[in-house]
């Protein structure tokens, strides 16, 4: 997950106004990211106040509504996702869904001046995917491009990946990161790895 620290910290080396909505249901991609980082902003700017558990609570159900978690998922562990068992399948959804969200509550803490600014202007991607534009703009520094690559599903637009300045796939990192662990130690590995992870950013 590309986290704020990561974020700001590319901006440098390379170089939210919202509204505390949590309405879904999104009739146009960028809605969805709008409403993505509504909840966010407003999380950041109570995170010390809500703590760790606080804040996973409360972006539990917008990280698990924005982004299409199981696609994400799936994707990640490539060809050998029809290997693994039904059991087996939803155990690795739901850890690597943990970890995502943990790794938002624990990343984006505080509040310290960002925005977030969404281009209302999307752009077609292969198949029927959209990209939607988005900047972070930390305070008193450059601005920093987030693309992100949304699919519909059930008639909402989910996020599936989210590239950094324009060409850092989050899903290419995180396929690339976990596929060693999937050759070495199988799918319980992968899902152990993941709790591990989840555990260690519920206690930093």
């Amino acid at each position: 997950m590309i986290t704020r620290r990561m974020i700001i910290a590319a901006g440098v080396a390379l170089a939210v106004t919202g509204r505390a909505s949590l309405s879904f249901g999104a009739a146009e991609p960028s809605a969805t990211l709008q409403s993505f980082y509504d909840a966010l902003l407003a999380t950041m700017k109570d995170g010390d106040k809500l703590g760790f558990a606080g804040r996973r609570d409360k972006l539990t159900p917008v990280v698990r509504k924005s982004f299409d978690l199981p696609l994400m998922t799936r994707l990640i562990a490539g060809l050998q996702w029809p290997n693994f068992s039904p059991a087996d399948q939803k155990s690795l959804i739901d850890a690597f869904s943990d970890f995502s969200v943990a790794t938002y509550a624990s990343q984006f803490d505080d509040f310290s001046g960002e925005q977030f600014k969404v281009d209302a202007k999307t752009d077609p991607a292969p198949g029927n995917d959209i990209v939607v534009h988005t900047k972070l703009i930390p305070f008193n520094e450059k601005p920093v491009q987030l693309d992100y690559l949304l699919r519909a599903n059930q008639g909402d637009w989910r996020i599936i990946d989210v590239y950094l300045e324009g060409t850092v796939s989050q899903l290419a990192a995180r396929r690339s990161e976990f596929s060693s662990v999937l050759r070495q130690s199988g799918v319980g590995g992968l899902i152990a790895v993941l709790k591990e992870k989840t555990a260690q950013l519920a206690s930093s």
